[in-house]
């Protein structure tokens, strides 16, 4: 097997002893995502910023990898706040066409830099060009 890091620039860069994504033949697991502008590495204000700016993020790294958000077939959302759940459920409808990813979405305690969301996918690559 053989696993190659994804790195985008236009993401922010890995906070801790990880990759933003790895890449093991046609399938991309992209690392959880908070709501860091990758220009100045600081966490944008609100739950719908902070959203908006993780599917970015997201998007930026799938596209590292040769892919997009629609080739995502699978997201895990964190929430501190269930309450936000129709918010960012609309924001993600934003950057997704139907058929839209399997999904899980759990309540947890705190996020990294007090972030308020963080989701994480697995994306399928197509076979052309490959």
């Amino acid at each position: 097997m053989s696993k190659d890091a994804i790195q985008s620039p236009e993401a922010p860069a890995a906070i801790g002893p990880y990759s933003q994504a790895i890449r093991v033949g046609n399938v991309v697991y992209l690392s959880g995502q908070i709501g860091l502008d990758p220009g100045t590495m600081q966490m944008v204000d609100g739950v719908e910023a902070q959203a908006h700016q993780v599917f970015k993020n997201l998007r930026a790294v799938a596209r590292a990898a040769g892919g997009d958000l629609d080739g995502i077939v699978k997201v895990t959302i964190l929430l501190v706040d269930l309450a936000d759940f129709a918010k960012v459920n609309a924001i993600q409808e934003q950057y997704f066409n139907a058929p839209y990813p399997a999904r899980a979405t759990y309540q947890v305690v705190a996020l990294p830099r007090g972030g308020r969301v963080e989701v994480e996918g697995t994306l399928v690559l197509s076979d052309k060009g490959q």
